[in-house]
């Protein structure tokens, strides 16, 4: 194998250089062979830089930056570039972005980049990919380090010149005299040598108002490869003599089993059941003649009483995690303040539990060879994975390999590693590689939620529209984005953690999504109660230049000023900002008179995060999240009740169709003057209440829960 060989497989399947038919003897290449096999080149390194640069949030098992570097690029002697990075491509085109920041800076075609992303024995220890995070601290790590490889191959032309380095130019891969007299590629700066570098502090970045590469709409890496079918997905991927598994799942949650039979699945051709303690699956020779022998199984289960949706909030409310705590933000007091206020009103908002219905399902195939443990999934957190499967099979962590192949999507779903473990205990039993993919009963039954939550609200004003006095309680669903953007004096915000009844954790925007639901519906509220003008309300209890940007955008691209309401047709406006970015939606609805069915017809968003690395994926990012966040607003919600999910598939649980699609123009905000945030997530937030404030606006009906017309129309709801 050579290095194009490499170059070749990473870019045409983005399954890592693992691909061949010689695999076995490659999934044991490391770091260390890895870049023996590159051979001659440039490897930059870098010192590690603070711990800022990773990720904010929970430790996922208390890892920390790697010691040694915390990212590099290796220079082939043709000059093709590899950029190293733990984080994952899922589909919001990061692979394509931070390679626009790797070529800016070091000052190469795009096309001469490779992103080896995400395989736990090629790249850095990262937490994850989650968080709106990437952009704002993984592309400036890999800018330092495309800096830093940039001077160093001066220096190197520079002395075969016997030159001042400091009038060298280097641009379009290569480095030349001013007089272009004199000219050498990278390829032939590093032919022959392996150079590495160490580089500490922060070499200067080039201003995005001189960017060439970066700032502009690179098509997406790899692109014409998902549109042709050439990608492979996890589901995907293909290992020789792999068998296919099936789990053995439960009637309902917390259930006991009974009694198992397996006797009839053991009898059938070419099937292996695996039993290990409560775990029951079986390996076949293909996947329809595993979900056979899964039906073959007789298994009898008890299956205890539980909550369900009904009463779910009041559960929420009185089924405290732990002992509740100080608030999270008080300043001043809400109570004088409130008594004092002109207009007061007090408010509860709900969100229902809602699924991530990825395109693609968690799918894993495992495969062991002398002891060490290679699999390739579909995770947002690779190391995470590889540390599940190190504590389930007790191995080291150079004995287990996680190989993220670009997937079908995850939306904060996909943090854990069920599905790489299943079959990886599979493969364990059966001697072979083993392939897992979940149906989507499965993905809708086992994964965990968004969690559900109860808001409370209480808010003061004077009549003039200033805000007096806010408290803002939140049960459940999360502390992201629970702190109001508004200028008020008085302020009570508290998270309160539950007992939730079904499993939960990460979903795109996090609890921003509830979070500006209920002040942005509460805002509103106190906008119409005051007898001002939702905008003008809003803009008057603003002093943050950036929110008031896009609040001002939003509403003169919408036409705000001649936007008059009628009973079928409304218009509703929202704002907000979380993860760096600053958003503002405006919606206009239609509602159908005799069925008072909603439609939405039109929105408008304007968004903000700082210098722009590429338009047409931050355009692609809040189009996407405007059709997901449809879906949150209006109709996903899952049904339960006594440990059993009663709506665990697509005909059951209602995602956005093309016909809910509205038309979406969305104003963009270039701030070059600002470091670039992520735009991953913030860009739901505004959707759910810009469109429950536009169907007040034609009704006079006020929909406190998500989703507000679960029944398709207002009245059921």
């Amino acid at each position: 194998m050579n290095v194009r060989d490499l170059q070749v497989i990473e870019r045409e399947d983005g399954v890592g250089a693992e691909t061949s038919a010689s695999h076995a003897g490659k999934t044991q290449l490391d770091r260390r062979d890895f870049f023996k096999v590159l051979g001659g080149g440039l490897l930059v390194c870098l010192t590690p830089m603070p711990s800022w640069t990773q990720e904010s949030g929970r430790g996922f098992g208390g890892h920390e930056l790697p010691t040694d570097i915390s990212a590099w690029l290796h220079i082939d002697a043709d000059g093709h570039v590899k950029v190293f990075t733990g984080k994952v491509e899922v589909g919001q085109n990061i692979r394509t972005s931070l390679a626009q920041a790797v070529a800016e800076e070091l000052r190469v075609p795009f096309d001469s980049i490779t992103m080896i992303m995400g395989d736990t024995d090629l790249v850095p220890w990262d937490m994850g990919t989650f968080g709106s995070r990437t952009t704002p601290t993984m592309a400036p790590q890999l800018r330092n380090m495309a800096v830093a490889g940039r001077e160093l191959l001066v220096e190197m032309a520079a002395e075969r010149w016997n030159t001042d380095a400091s009038k060298l130019i280097a641009a379009s891969g290569k480095v030349t005299t001013p007089d272009g007299s004199k000219s050498l590629t990278y390829g032939e700066l590093t032919r022959g040598e392996a150079l590495v570098k160490s580089v500490a502090g922060d070499p200067p970045f080039t201003p995005a108002a001189e960017w060439k590469i970066a700032g502009t709409p690179v098509p997406k890496a790899n692109g014409r490869d998902f549109v042709t079918g050439k990608h492979q997905f996890p589901s995907d991927i293909v290992r020789p003599e792999m068998m296919f598994g099936a789990v053995l799942r439960p009637e309902g949650y917390n259930a006991t089993q009974q009694s198992l039979d397996a006797s009839a699945a053991e009898k059938m051709p070419g099937v292996k059941v695996v039993r290990d303690g409560d775990f029951t699956g079986v390996v076949a020779n293909d996947a329809f003649g595993a979900q056979q022998a899964l039906a073959a199984i007789q298994a009898k289960w008890n299956v205890p009483d539980q909550p369900s949706n009904q009463g779910l909030f009041e559960y929420l409310k009185s089924n405290p995690e732990g002992q509740a705590g100080r608030p999270d933000h008080i300043v001043g007091s809400v109570a004088e303040a409130l008594a004092g206020a002109d207009v007061q009103l007090e408010a509860q908002y709900t969100v229902e539990y809602i699924a991530h219905a990825p395109l693609e399902p968690r799918a894993a195939v495992a495969e062991w060879n002398n002891g060490k443990l290679t699999v390739w999934t579909g995770t947002q957190r690779p190391f995470g994975v590889r540390d599940e499967l190190m504590q389930a099979f007790q191995l080291s962590p150079d004995k287990v390999r996680v190989i993220h192949p670009d997937m079908g999507s995850g939306y904060g779903g996909k943090h854990t590693g069920e599905a790489a473990i299943e079959a990886a205990r599979l493969a364990k039993a059966a001697g072979k590689p083993v392939k897992v993919v979940w149906s989507r009963q499965e993905e809708f039954t086992w994964a965990y939620f968004r969690p559900a939550g109860l808001i409370e609200i209480k808010a003061g004003a004077r009549h003039d529209g200033t805000l007096l006095s806010w408290e803002h309680h939140n049960y459940n669903s999360g502390p992201a984005a629970i702190g109001t953007p508004y200028d008020v004096a008085n302020q009570l915000i508290q998270y309160h953690a539950s007992k939730s009844p079904l499993r939960q954790g990460s979903y795109r925007g996090l609890a921003a999504t509830a979070n500006h639901f209920a002040r942005e519906s509460h805002m509103d509220a106190m906008a119409h109660a005051a007898r001002m003008d939702p905008v003008a309300f809003r803009l008057k209890n603003i002093s943050n230049p950036r929110l008031k940007a896009v609040l001002q955008s939003a509403a003169d691209k919408f036409g705000w000023a001649n936007a008059k309401s009628t009973p079928e047709r409304g218009f509703g406006i929202a704002c907000g900002t979380d993860k760096g970015g600053f958003v503002a939606t405006c919606a206009e609805v239609e509602v159908e008179p005799a069925t008072k069915k909603v439609k939405i017809r039109r929105v408008v968003e304007a968004w903000e995060s700082g210098a722009i690395v590429n338009p047409d994926g931050l355009r692609n990012q809040m189009q996407g999240a405007i059709v997901q966040a449809i879906g949150g607003a209006l109709f996903e919600r899952i049904l339960f009740g006594n440990g059993r999910i009663q709506n665990p598939l697509f005909s059951k649980y209602r995602v956005p169709r093309f016909t809910d699609t509205p038309q979406v123009e969305i104003v963009l905000l270039d701030r070059k003057d600002l470091p670039s945030a992520g735009a991953g997530e913030t860009g739901l937030v505004g959707l759910a209440p810009a469109v429950g404030n536009a169907i007040f606006a034609a009704t006079g009906i006020r929909l406190r829960s998500m989703p507000m017309t679960p029944d398709n129309n207002i009245i059921r709801s």
